[in-house]
């Protein structure tokens, strides 16, 4: 992005609106800088996301998260109420690994 021209006059008039523009450009390259920052975690959660699959080893990944995150759904339906989400949530943490292995060999 280039910078705006600065006018080769002493009008103080001209020399405030050519300042004007200059601080305007830097407002938004902060705006772009900073929105950028912001949204990085957002980038790295789409990557993730991506290759989730491929991280699982199984094909259409994306298909069987979607799948578990529908029967987590089913099966916790009463333990959300009587506070077991959590129990569920360690012990399926814990099987992912058992799971990935199992699916390594089968190859």
């Amino acid at each position: 992005m280039s910078l705006p021209e600065l006018p080769n006059t002493r009008n103080p008039r001209e020399l405030r609106k050519a300042l004007l523009r200059l601080r305007m450009e830097m407002h938004r390259q902060q705006i772009r800088q900073e929105s950028g920052q912001l949204l990085e975690p957002v980038r790295r959660l789409r990557g993730m996301g991506g290759s989730f699959g491929d991280g699982l080893g199984v094909k259409h990944g994306s298909l069987w998260g979607i799948g578990a995150v529908v029967a987590l759904g089913f099966l916790t339906g009463k333990g959300v109420r009587s506070g077991n989400l959590t129990r569920l949530v360690r012990l399926g943490a814990s099987l992912a690994p058992l799971i990935r292995l199992m699916l390594s060999r089968r190859r």
